[in-house]
């Protein structure tokens, strides 16, 4: 019988075995050992114990199961926070009324010196109030126990669960103490009930792996796509990053999936993580993997959908008094997803909502532990970089040992920003005393809380009186103080306790936990500044710089990463800014199609700067836009900076055209299904005319049906001309996918530019300092990614034939040419009159 030699951290084992109970998150929000204040009294309780106190002691153990016909090796390894010697009732006097002897075990004399293991947690709650340890911390204790018991001949042992308080480190001890027979059993029990799973795994494995060299790739290799292929599965063999520049219709999704599931087929990876910036994109990929199990592989991949789209109730409230599936959820979930993994292929959106209800869980809980047994999981960027809602199950288990998991990143070039946002945080002065303001409204005044606040509304009113505007500081030492004393006495509050607001509140104590942890862990790759919002409204921010820093880190949990884009440029900025080095590897894939399928077209007679805007300069780019758009029937977008000049330009066409011009409030009449919340695309069309041009804009805060209803107006079979003013950037500029008659051709104004604010000047002074190129990596490759990005929405397939003009004198210098493209060249300096010529002539020809 073959034998499978499967390592776990002992964290790993009982967080699945033993766990138990309701969701609720009105409990704790933090795992306080997590956090430097967290660690650093750890440490402090460690030091206080004495000579004869071992800390951070590593304790292994390897142990046999047989399951269902699998043999199974589990190597077992954790460190227990301490281990000691002591006579029993000396420890119960140290420990003094603080101490609880919960369990005696066996008969045993308290003169007895008996080995003691130690498990230490630190909270903010009030320790003199807690009537038992967790269970799942005891858990780990009693594994900790078990192990050391067996290796040292012990028949007898205690385990002392220490809890102490962060704010006045006030501890409350509870002792057990156990025969190794007992803790044995126990052991026994969980490990057994894991090697169910794991027996099921195995199988599964074997069977995905055979079919894994069976399936060969499912497409007609393009030009230079299998070598882009065999570039992904040599950078997962070396353990390498690889930043990849591939233009739209070379087929990067499939050519990155592919060869990431044979490198898990040949054992060099057991999971893989494709991360995306938008909705559009999971699609894509859930479309890849699907067309590889259409083809015979055997593949369990899993999308993780926003707990708001799959929640039972109007509203998110994971709680057992609000939310029915939340009461016994843990109690429940295991034989829920064993029984879809066993009895089910794929796995769909539907099929956990279907199994969800057959067990009365919370689907998105459920969807999370799917995750854990599935071979690919597709989700937002979030659940892998993002500090508060990244996958801890997958990378903050605690064992310390290496990954071999893949991180797939598509469309690369939004994480720059995207990072900053997740490893930046922001409090608003205001927000404090709104919700002091419903703590002493209700019905139960929790002076403490009323405090706490009170005193962090007064830190930031000093800190407004300071300052002067916009205004950087060195440190925010105080106010961090503070704020982890709130955190405390908000963690310390009663479930029950009821405000007005209970949102507000929630939302106010998650922005502080992230300001905090970001403090702790910033370095000089941070500045601190505050400023007064829009609505005049002051706060504080830490701004996170340099994004590649705490990515780095992230990235270290896994084996390897491929990130991929069609507008990696410059690449040595991205590989710099998404945690890669010179040793990583970088491609760029050249597009398979025809360049006389598409005219490119540059006019420098125009500019978009702010010292020329103003009604001649916008009649200048209407005219433009006109013409371009008149020189043969069809579909048009025209991309924009802002909805500001957007709408200038949008006034002026309006003028320019006359009469002729219709304008569309909106296109096809979409409807959300009421059952699967999914979008219905209806029969009808939009009834469009031969000789007439119609305009449709985009506008502020589209939901998705909105959005659905103004792609639909681009028709393919649309007889006359329909023009979409759009925003670059915005959620038509990248990720949707208007192939053939449904879009022939795009205008560009503008450079995309992000607008001068105080931020971005900061960015701009940061990396002038750092490395000489502020301008361009605060506001030039921001700005040419969205112009890239609006660009190639025209040319999607080989069969795609259109046009694309970009208005601004900029793009004639060589500072901004030197982002074009490849494919972009050759490209055509136009005007006015030649611009006609150039399109009929193109138009003709193909």
């Amino acid at each position: 019988m073959e034998i499978k030699k499967i390592e776990m951290s002992v964290r790993e084992l009982v967080e699945f075995a033993e766990r138990s109970g309701d969701i609720d998150n009105r409990s704790s929000h933090t795992d306080p050992d997590a956090m430097q204040q967290g660690a650093r009294l750890h440490r402090k309780i460690q030091k206080e114990q004495g000579a004869g106190y071992r800390s951070e002691v590593t304790l292994k153990i390897e142990t046999e199961e047989v399951y269902d016909g699998e043999r199974m090796i589990f190597a077992i390894e954790g460190r227990a926070d301490g281990m000691f010697e002591e006579v029993l009732s000396v420890s119960l006097e140290k420990a003094g009324i603080m101490g609880v002897l919960l369990k005696e075990g066996p008969v045993i004399s308290t003169d007895t010196e008996i080995s003691f293991i130690d498990e230490i947690k630190t909270t903010y709650r009030d320790v003199e109030k807690q009537p038992e340890p967790v269970q799942v911390h005891l858990a780990q204790a009693k594994c900790y126990a078990y192990i050391y018991a067996v290796q040292n001949d012990i028949e007898v042992i205690a385990v002392r669960m220490s809890y102490c308080n962060l704010e006045n480190e006030q501890k409350r001890f509870f002792y057990y103490v156990y025969t190794l027979d007992e803790l044995e059993n126990w052991f026994k029990s969980i490990t057994h009930e894991y090697a169910k799973w794991m027996a099921w795994q195995i199988k599964w494995e074997r069977k995905r792996n055979t079919s894994i060299k069976e399936t060969d790739f499912p497409f007609t290799y393009r030009e230079g796509q299998k070598e882009l292929a065999a570039g992904v599965y040599r950078t997962i063999f070396r353990k390498k990053k690889l930043f990849l520049e591939a233009p739209t219709g070379v087929g990067k999704t499939i050519s990155t999936v592919f060869p990431a599931i044979k490198a898990m087929g040949e054992g060099l990876t057991s999971k893989i993580f494709y991360g995306t910036a938008k909705t559009i994109a999971r699609t894509v990929a859930e479309e890849a993997f699907g067309i590889l199990m259409d083809n015979g592989m055997e593949l369990k991949a899993v999308t993780i959908t926003a707990k708001e789209k799959v929640c039972v109730l109007e509203k998110p409230a994971c709680n057992p008094d609000e939310c029915p599936r939340a009461k016994g959820h843990f109690d429940r979930v295991n034989d829920c997803v064993y029984e879809m993994l066993t009895k089910e292929g794929r796995i769909t959106r539907d099929l956990i909502l279907e199994y969800a209800a057959k067990y009365n869980v919370c689907p998105f809980e459920m969807c999370l532990d799917v995750t854990t047994w599935a071979d690919a999981v597709i989700c937002d960027y979030n659940y892998l970089f993002d500090p508060n809602v990244y996958l801890r199950r997958f990378f903050a288990d605690g064992s310390g040992r290496e990954k071999d998991y893949v991180f797939l990143v598509d469309e690369a070039h939004n994480l720059v920003e995207r990072a900053r946002e997740m490893y930046s945080a922001y409090l608003r002065k205001d927000d404090f005393l709104a919700v002091k303001k419903m703590v002493g409204n209700a019905s139960f005044n929790h002076k403490k809380l009323s405090s706490s606040l009170e005193k962090c509304n007064k830190l930031l009113l000093e800190l407004k009186r300071q300052s002067d505007g916009f205004t950087v500081w060195e440190d925010a030492d105080d106010l961090y103080t503070t704020l982890l004393k709130f955190m405390g006495t908000y963690e310390g509050m009663p479930v029950n306790f009821k405000v007005d607001d209970p949102e507000a509140m929630s939302e106010l104590y998650l922005n502080v936990r992230h300001f905090v942890n970001m403090y702790e862990n910033m370095s000089d790759n941070y500045s601190i500044y505050t400023d007064y919002s829009s609505d005049g409204s002051f706060g504080i921010t830490l701004c996170c710089m340099d994004p590649s820093v705490p990515l780095k880190e992230c990235l270290k949990r896994g084996r390897s990463a491929v990130f991929f884009s069609a507008t990696l440029i410059p690449v040595k900025y991205y590989i710099g800014q998404l945690g890669g080095s010179d040793e990583d590897y970088a491609v760029y894939a050249p597009s398979p199609f025809d360049k006389s399928n598409r005219l490119i077209m540059v006019a420098r007679d125009v500019s978009t700067k702010y010292s020329r805007r103003g009604r001649a300069e916008y009649d200048r780019i209407a005219g433009y836009i006109r013409d371009f758009a008149a020189a043969r029937p069809g579909n048009y977008m025209v991309f924009f900076p802002s909805y500001k000049m957007m709408e200038d330009v949008a006034e002026a066409f309006k003028d320019i055209f006359g009469e002729g011009l219709e304008i569309l409030s909106s296109g096809l009449d979409y409807k959300e299904d009421e059952e699967t919340g999914s979008i219905r695309r209806p029969e009808n069309t939009v009834s469009y005319e031969a000789g007439k041009t119609y305009l449709l804009t985009q506008f502020s805060g589209m939901n998705e049906i909105e959005k659905e209803q103004f792609l639909g107006s681009f028709d393919r079979t649309n007889p006359g001309t329909l023009i979409g003013f759009c925003v670059m950037g915005g959620i038509f500029g990248e990720g949707i996918d208007l192939r053939a008659e449904r879009l022939i051709g795009a205008v560009i104004v503008g450079t995309g530019l992000p607008q001068v604010c105080n931020e971005r000047e900061l960015f701009r002074n940061y990396f002038d300092e750092k490395n000489g190129s502020g301008f361009e990596y605060a506001y030039l490759y921001n700005g040419m990614n969205k112009v890239l990005q609006s660009a190639g929405r025209v040319i999607r397939t080989a069969d795609d034939k259109g046009v694309i003009l970009l208005l601004d004198e900029r793009f004639g210098t060589e500072q901004y040419r030197r982002l074009f493209p490849q494919e972009w060249y050759p490209f055509e300096y136009t005007d006015p009159v030649s611009m006609t010529g150039m399109l009929k002539k193109f138009w003709e020809t193909i």
